[in-house]
């Protein structure tokens, strides 16, 4: 028996594997339930009492270094797939698809970028929001139609709680916690329940602007809005102004600019009126200031707010509203040189 484990002692070095399947054969070859090592012990029954010492040192020996050597084997096929000593690493892999921003991503950025060197910080806030910073403290009254059911979308079973339908609850909440002088700019997402079509959506992106100070005029809102508007649509837009009214802001404007498609001479874009609606905007109602903790008697303030996919519309002529929430790729393409 002692040949037959000094046999095997020698064999053992010079076993080999070129793959896990290989190795998983040496394995069951010597340790398995059939295999060469359990037939030693089977043998090891009928080995003289004098000579078991002797052998059994033997065959644990042995035993152990066939461990040994199916570790070895193991170690080295690990250290072999993980050699990448024959490719090329500084190859660039071919073809490389090229990805690009949303367009709606590159306008909000845009506009965010304006409006922070004009001395805008970002606010942000909830898109679910309560009744309070959506409605009440923006100086809608009980009865407003925008507090009803076709309007906004309400949580089931708390009356109070509704997805957000502008972003001026983050003015409130900057309001609630900031004392003037405050410079805010508040993008995000917002819903309304209305039908979808090419002209309207049930979620869309606004980016709402809050500056409030001593002195703060309605001249310093129309600079600051033709500032932005020359910015993003071109040295050469006019602007103009026309009396709304808004809740949260008294009095109210809303802003056309000249068409940038025909310059302001009148196409289809426009109507043939040379001119296209682009924001709302006033200065912030005392009711909204008292609501939410400010002196209306010592500071004043203005608010605007735009659609970021009216803007992104202007910007790039894009007919339907529908083509920025499909995410069709080849619309997306369209925009690749715009990053």
């Amino acid at each position: 028996m002692i040949e037959k484990i000094n046999a095997l002692l020698a064999e053992v070095e010079t076993l080999a594997a070129n793959d896990e399947k290989e190795l998983e054969a040496l394995r069951i070859k010597y340790l398995g339930k059939k295999g060469l090592i359990n037939e030693l012990m089977a043998d090891f029954r009928n080995v003289p009492g004098d000579r078991k010492r002797e052998i059994g040192i033997r065959l644990n020996e042995l035993k152990t270094a066939l461990q040994d050597r199916l570790n070895a084997l193991r170690a080295e096929l690990a250290t072999h797939e993980e050699d990448h000593s024959g490719l090329d690493l500084t190859r660039t892999p071919y073809p490389v698809r090229l990805g690009t921003r949303h367009p709606l991503s590159i306008v909000r950025n845009e506009i965010i970028d304006i409006f922070s060197r004009l001395g805008f910080s970002m606010a942000d806030g909830p898109e679910v929001e309560d009744d309070w910073h959506v409605f009440s403290s923006m100086n809608f009254a009980e009865d407003h139609p925008a507090r009803d059911m076709q309007d906004t979308f309400f949580i089931e079973q708390h009356p109070d709680i509704v997805l957000r339908t502008h972003t001026s609850s983050v003015q409130s909440r900057v309001m609630e916690t900031t004392q003037p002088p405050l410079r805010v700019i508040c993008p995000g997402r917002v819903y309304r329940n209305e039908a979808i079509s090419a002209r309207a959506h049930c979620f869309f992106h606004q980016v709402e602007g809050l500056y409030i100070d001593k002195d703060v005029s309605f001249t310093d809102l129309k600079q600051v809005l033709l500032t932005f508007a020359r910015e993003m649509f071109g040295a050469d837009t006019r602007i103009r102004l026309r009396p709304s009214y808004f809740p949260f802001t008294e009095p109210s404007a809303e802003m056309d600019i000249s068409c940038n498609i025909c310059g302001g001479k009148g196409c289809s874009f426009c109507k043939h009126t040379g001119w296209v609606e682009i924001l709302g905007c006033g200065m912030v109602d005392p009711n909204v200031l008292e609501a939410n903790g400010i002196d209306s008697n010592i500071y004043k303030g203005y608010a605007f707010g735009m659609g970021v996919e009216r803007i992104t519309n202007l910007k790039y002529q894009v007919s339907d509203l529908r083509l920025f929430s499909e995410n069709d790729v080849r619309f997306l393409d369209e925009f690749m040189a715009a990053n």
